[in-house]
């Protein structure tokens, strides 16, 4: 699996409000082998492990937040880095 790149904190922020209403909602994501998966369910629970973010599905299944494509519809933006 390639290496973690952190999400903007603006969509975190999203993921943590969506978190918090527990009702099914749209999520696009990408498997590991690359594979677009599109699913509706709520989200139960988000966590850090190893310096990678999760997304935890009721059902126990977890998506590691740099394979997020759109939740509820939102799409993730790609991080601007300033270096100025």
């Amino acid at each position: 699996m390639k290496t973690y790149q952190p999400i903007s904190c603006d969509f975190h922020s999203e993921l943590e409000l969506f978190a918090l209403r527990q009702e099914p909602i749209e999520i696009t994501y990408t498997r590991p082998d690359g594979q677009q998966v599109q699913i509706c369910e709520a989200i139960k629970d988000l966590y850090s492990r190893n310096g990678e973010e999760f997304l935890l599905l009721p059902n126990g299944h977890k998506i590691r937040l740099d394979q997020l494509i759109s939740v509820g519809g939102k799409v993730l933006g790609p991080i601007v880095v300033d270096n100025s």
